[in-house]
C-alpha cells in the first residue's frame, strides 16, 4: 500500500547535473523512520549550475563556503568570488517597472476590492487582507497566523470564541507578497509547491494538480486561489458552509460556488465585464477571472525598487553603517550566497535548523506535528528540513522571520545563521509572537518533546558556525534596514473602505 497519493499523470524528471562519485554521508539520527538527510559534496554540483547563469550577479550564491565540510581552499576561493561579487553588484542589480509582469489597470482595482472581501472565505469572516495587511506591509506580524474563525487584524487578532474559535494555529508564518510580480520569480511558498509546469497540462505544478483550471496569467493567479480552499485559512471546516463541504469531496468543486458568489453582486458583475475583454455577461466570470483580477492587483500593488540600496545602485552613496553592513553582507557574512540577484533570494532551499514550534504542516500519511519544508513538496530526503531562501527586500518591515516565524527581530534571526545549534539551544516559545490560545498551548511545543525528531533537524542543518563583531552584526542590520522601499507604506491602491458585498473591511 503505498504512504502518498501519487499523481494521476507522470511527474516532471529533476534536472540531472553531475555529482561528485564518493558516497554520501547519512547521519546517524536518521535511522529513525529511514529519514535520511543526504551530506553530498556540491562543488561540481554548484560549478555545473553555474554554467547555467545568464548574469554575473548570480555568481557568488554558486559558492557556499560556509557549507559544513567546506575545505579551507574552497574558502579562500569563494572569499575572491564574493569580492568580485561585491565589484560587479551595482552594474547588473537594478530593478524597473518593465522587469514586473504587465497587469491591467481595471483588473487591479476589481482585484483590490476581492483582496479585502470576506465574500471569498467559506464563511464569509476572513479575506486575503487580514493576513496581509496594508498597514503590517503585507503580512500579519504573527509568527503562525490565525486565521479562520479568528477575530482583529496583526499582532493584536485574537483566536475567537465558542464555537467560531480557531482550530489549530496557521502552520507557517504569513509570507510577505513584495516582488512576486516580477519576471524573475519562479517559485512560491516556503515549500516550493507552486512552479510553473506544463505536467497537469495547465500550465502549472501545483497541490491542485490537475484540478486547478486553464487559464490563469501567472504563478501569483495560481497562488491566489489556494488558500480559498485551505480549512484553516479561509475554507472554514466541513458542515459549516457549502464551500468548505465542497472541498471535502473535491478541490475543485468549491471554486464554482465561490464564483457565483461574487458574480451575482451587481457591482462586481459590471466590473468583470469592463475589466475582462472576453467577459460580456457577469455568468460568465469563473474562479479563473477572479484568480487573475487576484494577481492584477498583487503584482502591481507590492512592487518594491525605491530604497536607498536601490539609490545607491543609481550612484547615491549610502549611510556610512549601511554601507558598512554592505561590504559585510557581500563579503565575511556571504549572505549573499543565498540571498543572491536583485530580489535577494536564490528562490532555492535550504535547512537553517530554525526552532520547532506549532501544529507543523503535517501529511495524511505523517501526523506528527512537525514540518519536514522542501520534502513534503518533493518526496526527496535530502529537501528534508529545508524551506525557500526568502527575498530580502522589505524585510526590516515583515517580521517576524523564517518559515515559523520562529524570530521576531532581524538581529535574533542573523544570530540564528551565525550559529544554528547555539541559538537552537537558548530559543524558548516565548520568542515567538503568538497570541495565546490556551486550547492549543500542548500543540504549540510537542514537538519539542520528540528528542529523536530534535536531532533529526540538528542534523540536517547546512551552515557552520561563524564569527561576526557587535558592530558587524548592526551594519548588516543597518543595510537590510538600506533594502526598505521608501514609499513601502504608501501603496498605489492601498486597503479599500468598503467593498461590493457589504461586510466589513479588516
Amino acid at each position: 500500500m503505498p504512504l502518498q497519493r501519487r499523481p494521476q499523470i507522470p511527474v516532471e524528471r529533476p534536472r540531472i547535473v553531475p555529482l561528485n562519485p564518493k558516497a554520501q554521508r547519512v547521519h546517524h539520527a536518521d535511522q529513525f523512520l529511514r529519514l535520511g538527510i543526504a551530506g553530498a559534496r556540491k562543488n561540481l554540483k554548484h560549478f555545473a549550475r553555474l554554467l547555467e547563469l545568464p548574469v554575473l550577479h548570480q555568481i557568488a550564491r554558486r559558492f557556499h563556503f560556509r557549507h559544513r565540510g567546506a575545505s579551507q581552499k574552497a574558502k579562500y576561493n569563494c572569499k575572491l568570488a564574493h569580492l568580485f561579487f561585491l565589484v560587479a553588484t551595482p552594474a547588473v542589480a537594478e530593478i524597473s517597472a518593465q522587469d514586473y509582469i504587465p497587469a491591467d489597470p481595471k483588473q487591479a482595482q476589481l482585484g483590490q476590492l476581492l483582496f479585502y472581501d470576506k465574500i471569498l472565505s467559506g464563511n464569509r469572516n476572513i479575506s486575503c487582507g487580514t493576513c496581509h495587511h496594508h498597514d503590517h506591509a503585507g503580512t500579519d506580524g504573527l509568527s503562525l497566523g490565525i486565521g479562520e474563525g479568528g477575530v482583529g487584524v496583526g499582532p493584536n487578532r485574537t483566536p475567537g470564541t465558542g464555537a467560531n474559535a480557531i482550530r489549530k494555529r496557521i502552520p507557517r508564518n504569513a509570507p510577505a507578497l513584495w516582488n512576486l510580480g516580477h519576471k524573475d520569480i519562479r517559485v512560491i511558498f516556503h515549500d516550493g509547491r507552486l512552479t510553473a509546469s506544463d505536467i497537469y497540462g495547465n500550465g502549472f505544478n501545483s497541490p491542485a494538480q490537475e484540478w486547478l483550471p486553464k487559464g490563469l496569467d501567472n504563478l501569483v493567479a495560481a497562488q491566489a486561489l489556494l488558500p480559498l480552499t485551505a480549512q484553516f485559512e479561509m475554507a472554514g471546516n466541513p458542515r459549516e458552509n457549502e464551500v468548505a463541504g465542497a472541498i471535502h469531496d473535491r478541490i475543485d468543486n468549491a471554486w464554482p460556488i465561490i464564483a457565483k458568489r461574487v458574480r451575482t453582486i451587481t457591482e462586481y458583475g459590471e466590473m468583470f465585464v469592463d475589466a475582462f475583454d472576453h467577459i460580456d455577461r457577469p455568468d460568465q466570470v469563473t474562479i479563473v477571472e477572479i484568480g487573475n483580477a487576484l494577481a492584477a492587483f498583487i503584482t502591481t500593488e507590492w512592487r518594491s525598487y525605491n530604497s536607498p540600496y536601490d539609490d545607491y545602485l543609481k550612484g547615491k552613496p549610502l549611510p556610512k553603517a549601511a554601507a558598512r553592513g554592505l561590504n559585510v553582507f557581500f563579503t565575511e557574512a556571504q549572505c549573499a550566497s543565498c540571498h543572491s540577484g536583485p530580489l535577494f533570494t536564490d528562490q532555492e532551499f535550504h535547512a537553517l535548523g530554525l526552532p520547532a514550534f506549532g501544529p507543523g504542516r503535517t501529511r495524511p500519511w505523517d501526523p506528527m506535528p512537525r514540518d519536514v519544508g522542501r520534502m513534503g513538496k518533493s518526496d526527496l530526503l535530502e529537501d528534508a528540513y529545508k524551506f525557500r531562501t526568502p527575498s530580502l527586500r522589505n524585510v526590516a518591515l515583515t517580521g517576524p522571520y523564517g518559515h515559523n516565524g520562529a524570530y521576531p527581530t532581524l538581529e535574533a534571526m542573523i544570530r540564528h545563521h551565525l550559529d544554528p545549534e547555539k541559538s537552537l539551544e537558548s530559543w524558548t516559545i516565548k520568542d515567538a509572537k503568538l497570541p495565546e490560545v490556551p486550547w492549543l498551548a500542548a500543540v504549540d511545543t510537542s514537538i519539542r518533546s520528540d528528542a529523536i525528531e530534535m536531532q533529526r533537524q540538528k542534523q540536517a542543518i547546512e551552515i557552520a558556525p561563524f564569527d561576526l563583531s557587535e558592530g558587524d552584526i548592526q551594519d548588516l542590520i543597518a543595510f537590510l534596514n538600506a533594502l526598505t522601499d521608501k514609499d513601502a507604506l504608501n501603496r498605489p491602491l492601498g486597503r479599500p473602505k468598503t467593498v461590493p458585498s457589504g461586510l466589513p473591511v479588516d
